[in-house]
């Protein structure tokens, strides 16, 4: 297969401006949205976001399959899916930061669960076929890894955003992060930014959709969706599919402790403004966007397995010595702790921008390996695999989060926590993310699969079809 136009890699990254945008504004505020902003209990957002999370990854199997029998003359495996994804999310985005805070406890807790629930299906509609498109559109090993960075700096611009958008939309000075006017306004530009997006996407790889080679069907089976479920687990088995699958959802447990805490931890431990928190955020994805360019370079020296593992060292560095401000951030104050923890955040984010372009163009590379040897297209379901895994794990991650809120006592009616309910803050934040990338490290040392694996298995094919 030809290599991809410039422009083709731009028109399928941009897709990935929109809904990452509306995920991260998700993941980052809606913990701290559910409980602080609507006062709801923390053990009740956590269950809200949880279920919600464990749809998403139940879903994406599910889609992932239907995406492969899809036949559509028309918009072909994934275009339709990204399609009808980007008009939900759209509108479900909207509605989910609309909930009327003059509601008792129960309502709200349904309305974010019911909207919730509603945006995280449409998410799945895009994202797992999307996914695959990724995987059909660009097959080669070296070249998988140059869309995979074009994809995830815009994936990554789409996580800038939230945060740039807060400075603008949310009062400014001490707890303006506080008003829900802030995040409705947020919204209504997320939800456009992610119909444009989703738009060039489809309209940018339509031609070249067209022009791919065609694979064989998966054929249809009697119960499916149970085998579905159940090749899942026998995909685990698969010693580096498993390696890929459990390190990078066990790595991002560690983003979801930093973001759905985070916002807690910046607010009452370190006592920094509307202004200064999303200051700190973007200072994570600015790292992880010039970082990308490092890591595609890196992979291409030493494989892409070692630049993985040494992106999840300097994330563990970057974790340690943002404790020891928190540890000391009575005795060094606000301002000067907010102009520490800014290279802290830096350096965290140049590390987590391997996790967002390199395990994914390593799953890729074992789906292409698939492909080539049976010669059938399950590339979307087995992308619904991998976001199956990491859903789970975030689920269950969440609901822990929640539940620890209301254990250690957070009290969102309370303008300052308690001492040790902010240690105990800081406790969940920085040992929920060590433990995360550690026991993420200790997995990934399984995995096998190396570029010369994948250049003879491309070239005994191309041998065959010469044949």
């Amino acid at each position: 297969m030809k290599k991809l136009k410039t422009g083709t890699k731009l028109c399928y990254a941009m897709g990935n401006l929109g809904y990452g945008t509306i995920a991260q504004t998700m993941t980052t505020f809606i913990m701290f949205f559910g409980t602080s902003v609507l006062g709801i209990k923390g053990s009740l957002v956590g269950l809200c976001v949880a279920l919600s999370a464990f749809w998403d990854g139940l879903s994406d199997p599910i889609v992932g399959y239907l995406s492969d029998l899809t036949q559509s003359k028309f918009w072909g495996r994934r275009l339709g899916y990204l399609f009808f994804g980007t008009l939900g999310m759209v509108v479900f985005n909207v509605l989910l930061w609309s909930v009327p805070n003059s509601m008792g406890e129960i309502g709200k807790f349904f309305w974010l669960l019911v909207a919730l629930l509603s945006l995280e299906t449409a998410n799945t509609c895009f994202a797992t076929p999307y996914v695959a498109l990724g995987i059909d559109i660009a097959p080669g090993y070296n070249e998988q890894s140059t869309l995979q960075g074009y994809k995830t700096v815009f994936f990554i611009l789409g996580m800038v955003l939230p945060s740039a958008l807060m400075m603008i939309f949310m009062p400014s000075g001490e707890q303006g992060q506080l008003v829900q006017s802030g995040y409705i306004y947020i919204a209504y530009v997320t939800s456009a930014l992610s119909l444009i997006s989703g738009l060039v996407c489809i309209l940018g790889t339509y031609k070249k959709v067209k022009s791919m080679p065609t694979y064989k069907l998966k054929k249809k089976e009697k119960n499916a969706f149970f085998k579905i479920f159940y090749n899942f687990f026998l995909t685990l088995k698969r010693k580096n599919y498993g390696a890929i699958i459990m390190s990078y959802s066990i790595a991002l447990i560690a983003a979801a402790f930093l973001t759905s805490v985070g916002m807690h931890l910046f607010t009452y431990c370190f006592h920094f403004n509307s202004t200064q928190i999303p200051i700190l955020m973007t200072c994570i994805f600015i790292g992880a966007i010039i970082s990308q360019p490092f890591w595609i370079y890196l992979s291409k020296r030493i494989d892409k397995k070692p630049a993985l593992k040494w992106s999840y060292f300097i994330i563990l560095v970057g974790i340690f010595f943002t404790f020891w401000v928190f540890v000391f951030r009575e005795q060094i104050g606000v301002n000067i702790s907010f102009w520490v923890v800014m290279p802290c955040m830096l350096f965290c984010g140049f590390g987590t921008g391997a996790l967002y372009s390199l395990p994914m163009s390593m799953f890729a590379d074992n789906v292409t390996m698939d492909k080539i040897s049976t010669g059938e297209d399950s590339s979307a379901t087995y992308s619904g695999y991998m976001t199956f895994a990491y859903n789970i794990a975030n689920s269950l991650a969440l609901l822990v989060i929640g539940v620890l809120l209301d254990l250690i006592k957070f009290d969102a009616s309370a303008p300052v926590q308690a001492l040790k309910v902010q240690n105990y803050l800081g406790a969940i934040v920085f040992g929920g993310c060590a433990i995360s990338i550690a026991v993420a490290m200790m997995i990934l040392s399984k995995y096998n699969l190396k570029r010369s694996d994948i250049l003879k298995q491309q070239l005994l094919s191309k041998q065959k079809r010469k044949k």
